[in-house]
């Protein structure tokens, strides 16, 4: 075959004479299939790199495999997923994978629709990042094609499941707080996922956590949950129902379930003529860049979203190669304490 530029196509059996292994060598190399020496695997890359060469996607989609992992999400400004993608995208790179991204939106609709089309399109397999819609549909797309489900705690056979331990970050927030002094503890949380068959979403268990460790605290009657979405927007709303005057007792501290959403809250409460963490202390999770940029210095909750990201790719590629037993994979979470949290105001 000749390509647009005039020059032939190399071909697998080029790369593989040009290595000085068999086809059947090559082919492994590109499928990332089990038994590959780093040896091997490195020579035939040498060979490819030389020799310029480029699988034919179109060719591959026929023989049953596309060499396409899609990912899907609800929007891009989390930076929580970002953290993620990085960490996928190191595990796949150099390898024969290519991951395409789509953001769907929070509506189960779009992400239901968005992942049927990844399955109509053939890719190898998908990671989904705290999906929005239906578990069935989930468990649907899974019987179709490898999948990788992050964030939910629910169990699933037919797919991986890569999370955090959300209950004892949710703790690690509430211990450090009250050790500080605080006793009005309140929580900015979503529904999002609310009647579609998921038990086990992240923020149902961190807010089940939340309770749990306010409750330990003899707290339990100060426990404030403000419902929102995990935006920016989302935050400042929960932010000015939580902390304007005349809606109750103000809390001293607010919980963000996410950075994102505590990005929201810090808004509203300089917009109220609240300092943090003077007048109110704050705390987020999730721990992404934008925690730890010098204007923020947000006290947040570490998930190791790049760890997560990888290892969902990983059991991914291992689902992609033949294994059927579901694998679950939790995070520990760690606190790390900045700026915004400190004693509550005299």
């Amino acid at each position: 075959m000749v390509t647009a530029s005039g020059r032939r196509r190399v071909t697998i059996t080029d790369v593989a004479r040009h290595a000085g292994v068999s086809t059947s060598a090559v082919s492994k190399v590109l499928r990332e299939a089990y038994g590959v020496s780093d040896a091997m695997r490195v020579r035939v890359r040498a060979a490819m790199a030389e020799l310029e060469y480029r699988p034919h996607a179109a060719a591959r989609g026929m023989r049953g495999r596309t060499y396409t992992v899609g990912v899907l999400l609800d929007n891009i400004r989390n930076a929580f997923f970002a953290d993620i993608l990085d960490g996928a995208s190191e595990e796949l790179r150099g390898g024969a994978y290519q991951m395409l991204v789509g953001a769907a939106g929070f509506g189960q609709e779009d992400q239901t629709r968005l992942a049927r089309a990844m399955v109509d399109r053939q890719m190898d397999g998908l990671i989904l990042i705290g999906p929005g819609f239906p578990r069935a549909e989930v468990l649907r797309t899974a019987a179709a094609l490898p999948t990788v489900v992050i964030g939910h705690h629910d169990l699933g056979v037919g797919y991986d499941a890569v999370l955090d331990a959300d209950a004892e970050g949710a703790g690690l927030v509430v211990d450090h707080l009250v050790e500080l002094g605080h006793r009005r503890i309140a929580l900015t949380s979503t529904d999002v996922n609310e009647g579609n068959g998921w038990s086990g979403t992240p923020e149902r268990i961190q807010a089940r956590g939340y309770l749990d460790a306010m409750r330990r605290h003899g707290l339990g009657d100060l426990a404030r949950v403000a419902m929102t979405s995990y935006s920016e927007e989302g935050g400042y709303r929960a932010g000015m129902e939580l902390l304007a005057p005349g809606a109750g007792p103000v809390p001293t501290a607010v919980f963000a379930g996410a950075d994102v959403a505590a990005l929201g809250v810090f808004r509203a409460a300089r917009e109220l003529g609240l300092r943090i963490p003077e007048d109110v202390s704050l705390a987020g999770y999730n721990n992404t860049a934008v925690a730890a940029l010098t204007p923020v210095q947000l006290t947040s909750v570490d998930q190791a979203g790049g760890e997560m990201g990888a290892t969902a790719a990983r059991l991914l590629l291992e689902r992609v190669e033949g294994r059927e037993r579901s694998v679950r994979v939790c995070m520990s979470p760690r606190l790390v304490v900045r700026n915004t949290t400190g004693p509550p105001a005299a």
